[in-house]
């Protein structure tokens, strides 16, 4: 069971300001971005993707309609599963304590550090190239409609994620997606794994409890 103190160090006065993650100050810029550049980018490869497996490709537009849902439809997994097993791993060694806290604890120490609400931009476009690859290798030419969906997925994910840190809820039904994540913030760390969506945490469990 992950605990907010092996998630976050409590030894904080508040919860705002940053951190200081490296010494050297240009790995320390390196760490921080702003929520439009990474989206942007996802949002640029998702449309070059689109062209050319619409224009490179024999698939049907209806079967790449289909695939492009899916991609969607599994980051939305994805993000749970990487969220509940990776952020939150049991951090039962010195170096995995350290990985555990430098991608996630410190968002849980500062969760207001807008800087730091998603992964550079450099470690995105690495992720997006590694997706890429492994889509590609997985379903071939299908990978062209199912990347874009996947990106779309993972900006709508960044997008949701900044709004619900830097904004207050909407009286509509979003609002569960900022009580949920405050919650898994401020409450109970191991709940509340979906941030652009309480699909999964439904399905596996995790939803919030009711008070009574």
């Amino acid at each position: 069971m992950t605990t907010l103190k092996k998630i976050g160090r409590l030894d904080k006065p508040d919860n705002n300001g940053t951190a200081r993650m490296f010494q050297n100050p240009l790995l320390e810029k390196l760490t921080k971005t702003h929520i439009s550049i990474p989206i942007i980018m996802y949002l640029v490869v998702a449309s070059v993707s689109l062209y050319y497996a619409y224009n490179a490709t024999e698939i049907k537009a209806f079967y790449g309609f289909t695939v492009f849902l899916l991609g969607v439809f599994g980051f939305t997994l994805l993000e749970y599963m990487m969220h509940r097993y990776f952020f939150h791993m049991e951090p039962d060694t010195p170096v995995k304590d350290k990985i555990q806290y430098t991608v996630h604890g410190v968002h849980h120490d500062y969760p207001k550090d807008k800087e730091r609400l998603t992964m550079p931009p450099l470690a995105s476009l690495a992720y997006a190239v590694i997706f890429y690859g492994v889509f590609t290798w997985i379903m071939g030419d299908y990978a062209l409609y199912f990347l874009p969906g996947f990106m779309v997925g993972y900006a709508a994910y960044l997008g949701v994620h900044f709004i619900v840190h830097a904004y207050q809820p909407p009286k509509n039904f979003l609002k569960i997606l900022w009580v949920n994540h405050a919650i898994h913030h401020y409450k109970d760390p191991d709940a509340a794994f979906g941030v652009s969506s309480p699909l999964w945490d439904y399905i596996l469990g995790t939803m919030p409890k009711k008070e009574k």
